[in-house]
């Protein structure tokens, strides 16, 4: 039997892994598809911090769902619960907000590069912390929207 998406059974594997993971799981499936997205978007900036005419495009769209990921954990703090932490949180998203935003204009990979970074340790520590056993398992609320992070 052909199949007329060969992705399909990924996607819908990602998407049911996506609905049983737990809060940990999903923050780290955030902080990879942001990291990911971020390298795509990196690789296509040359020395010079310039983008081929032909790649505007895919930049534009990589450092765009960066952004919304980035959004996506800013609206998921918890600023009461999550004191100081919470708030450092806060800073860091919003100052990679605004590398990603001046980066439209500059196209900066040194800039870049600094949130890459940044980013890839956020999602090391939280991996480290959502394979904690105090980690539950949760659903996603049927009536919340979800970010698209598959790209």
């Amino acid at each position: 039997m052909a199949y007329n998406n060969p992705y399909g059974g990924y996607n819908a594997y990602r998407q049911t892994g996506i609905k049983t993971a737990s809060q940990g799981q999903l923050i780290v499936m955030l902080y990879e598809a942001a990291v990911s997205n971020l390298e795509k978007a990196i690789n296509l900036i040359d020395e010079q911090n310039k983008i081929a005419p032909g790649n505007i495009e895919s930049f534009g769209k990589c450092t765009q769902k960066v952004q919304d990921i980035i959004t996506e954990l800013q609206v998921s703090l918890d600023m009461e619960k999550g004191g100081e932490i919470a708030q450092n949180l806060m800073s860091l998203y919003v100052y990679f907000n605004k590398v990603l935003l001046d980066s439209t204009l500059t196209h900066n990979r040194k800039n870049l590069n600094e949130v890459l970074k940044m980013l890839t340790e956020l999602k090391d520590s939280w991996s480290v912390a959502a394979q904690s056993t105090a980690n539950t398992q949760t659903q996603v609320p049927p009536d919340r929207p979800t970010l698209n992070i598959t790209g």
